[in-house]
């Protein structure tokens, strides 16, 4: 985990890799309630019969379900001590590479791949990768765009 005072301290350390960091568990409690929460009831998520008689497998959790984990994940892996408020700017590049199943559990690396001053916050992008613990390559991976303002509200 990395642990900094401030937001401008994320500056120093661009081109690190933190984590892994914890694994989140993904039962199917979880994908149920994704889908009732977004009303995607695709037979892929919620019927372990079909799922395992057609893919042998068992119900696949929704992808923006993986995605949505990203806040608790790096959480985990990076905390800043002095900030005002954090603000998910948005995400590039998001790809889901291999099914995240239920009963899976996964958990995030992070490479700070790029930090900027800017007008009154610092902006982050993080490289993230996504992995479940049945496979050695990640199952999605993506850029996370966070703003982060000091307690003042500025970015200094």
């Amino acid at each position: 985990m990395l642990e900094i005072d401030t937001p401008e301290e994320l500056l120093r350390h661009v081109g690190d890799t933190i984590g892994p960091g914890k694994w989140v568990d993904i039962p199917q409690s979880r994908i149920d309630a994704f889908a009732e929460a977004t009303d995607d009831r695709q037979w892929i998520h919620l019927d372990a019969e079909r799922t395992h008689n057609e893919l042998g497998h068992a119900p696949v959790a929704h992808g923006y379900l993986t995605l949505s984990m990203l806040a608790v994940m790096m959480y985990d892996l990076v905390r800043i001590e002095n900030v005002g408020r954090m603000v998910n700017y948005g995400m590039n590049k998001v790809r889901f590479i291999a099914p995240v199943l239920a009963g899976d559990r996964v958990r995030a690396e992070v490479t700070i791949g790029r930090v900027a001053r800017e007008d009154n916050f610092v902006r982050a992008i993080f490289d993230v990768s996504i992995f479940v613990e049945r496979l050695e390559k990640p199952v999605m991976i993506a850029q996370s765009i966070i703003l982060y303002f000091n307690q003042d509200g500025s970015g200094r």
